[in-house]
């Protein structure tokens, strides 16, 4: 695994962070207009008022995020690809980064066209919206709906996965409907690797199954930034919404799931509203009302 750590010094910060405010990306902080609430931009000023870190943890490249924000929004730090790495929001300067080793490539790579999967092996971070693919013969229309989207910066496998080099991630493209035996298999075969599931940002139906190094996760990274800040675990808030947040909505001292989530996050964490009706904001107003960091 080869690994790149360093942290600039946070001289944003006027003083200690009293806390640290995580959301999702799509679907929780982004509306399905493509836009952002008011009130949740507010909520977001006010905690920076309060010298809180305002983190965003979206799965997407960061290529795709930054094609994806027009405006600028009142944040500090972007965990991207899944938490493969890490960036200021100011001046977009990389601060983390998380690679498999080309052994480590060549060996998933290996698995996965046995299994007969449609997949693809994506460039180092900040690169990863670059990637090489594998189609195994099986129609997806999600995989072909994607690689149509990707197709100046994506190229086929063609077999020479052992010329690859260093990657950021696999992600595996499966039918909704088998996406979390699929996802358990992954786990029991790949105990080495992070294994995270994700509901397809295209079709919403198909699971795509995310392959990283065993430190890269929404929360793992997450968890390394606060330590690096030096944030208690104990005054961290995140909102999500898909299964590839439930390892932070685990983590975080206090969680919530926006309206449009999945029945089966609803059940397990509370609830706000959804990402179009300020989901965010209400979630920001119950923490600092009712677990205000430093509140005794």
């Amino acid at each position: 695994m080869i690994i790149s750590e360093s942290l600039p010094g946070a001289g944003w910060l006027n003083a200690k962070p009293e806390g640290m405010f995580i959301t999702d990306f799509d679907g929780t902080l982004r509306r399905s207009d493509d836009g952002f609430s008011p009130q949740d931009l507010a909520a977001l000023e006010e905690l920076g008022s309060a010298n809180i870190v305002r983190v965003i943890a979206t799965g997407r490249s960061l290529a795709s995020f930054r094609s994806a924000v027009t405006t600028t929004l009142p944040i500090d730090y972007i965990v991207f690809s899944s938490g493969a790495g890490v960036v200021t929001a100011s001046e977009w300067k990389l601060v983390r980064k998380t690679s498999l080793s080309p052994e480590q490539v060549s060996s998933v790579a290996n698995l996965l066209i046995e299994a007969g999967y449609n997949f693809t092996i994506h460039k180092p971070v900040p690169g990863s919206h670059i990637f090489a693919y594998h189609a195994a013969g099986v129609s997806d229309t999600d995989f072909e709906r994607r690689l149509s989207y990707s197709k100046d910066h994506s190229w086929p496998l063609e077999g020479r996965h052992e010329e690859f080099g260093p990657a950021s991630q696999f992600v595996a493209i499966v039918p909704g409907s088998e996406g979390a035996l699929i996802f358990e298999e992954m786990k029991m075969k790949l105990k080495d690797f992070s294994i995270i599931r994700t509901t397809s940002p295209l079709d919403h139906q198909s699971a795509w199954i995310e392959i990283f190094p065993k430190i890269v996760s929404k929360g793992l990274t997450t968890a390394w930034l606060a330590e690096e800040l030096g944030v208690s675990r104990q005054n961290t808030l995140f909102v999500g919404n898909d299964f590839n947040d439930q390892d932070i909505l685990e983590w975080a001292k206090t969680s919530y799931v926006v309206a449009n989530s999945p029945a089966e996050l609803k059940e397990r964490f509370p609830q706000v509203a959804s990402n179009d009706n300020g989901g965010v904001a209400e979630a920001i107003r119950l923490w600092l009302s009712e677990n205000r960091p430093g509140k005794k």
